[in-house]
């Protein structure tokens, strides 16, 4: 009976590290759209008022630093994933998507 539930526990192991090895391809596939965003951001101050506009300047340091946490996310994910520390691991391969909504939210605010 022992043997059943440990082989469950290493199916379920290999499945999650399945799953954050997507997450990771995923984040990785998005790296290049994140440099030409980085490439394009100074364009968030072509309509003039925005360079006093906080949240332009927010939104500019969130789209340049999006395909360097795009990398840095998933390698931290693996690293912890190898350490055994799994929920770090989740926390660290979420980044990117919270990083991407708090982009998204703060060029909702800019005008022009």
């Amino acid at each position: 009976m022992t043997t059943g539930l440990k082989g469950r526990d290493r199916r379920e192991r290999r499945q999650r590290a399945f799953l954050l090895g997507l997450l990771t391809l995923g984040w990785l596939c998005l790296i290049p759209f994140g440099a030409v965003g980085a490439l394009f951001s100074p364009l968030v101050f072509d309509h003039r008022p925005n360079l006093l506009n906080p949240l332009a300047w927010l939104g500019f340091l969130l789209m340049i630093g999006f395909w360097i946490v795009c990398i840095l996310g998933p390698f931290a994910a693996w690293v912890t994933w190898k350490r055994g520390q799994e929920s770090y691991a989740w926390i660290a391969i979420a980044v990117p998507a919270v990083w991407l909504a708090a982009m998204a939210v703060a060029l909702q605010f800019v005008p022009g």
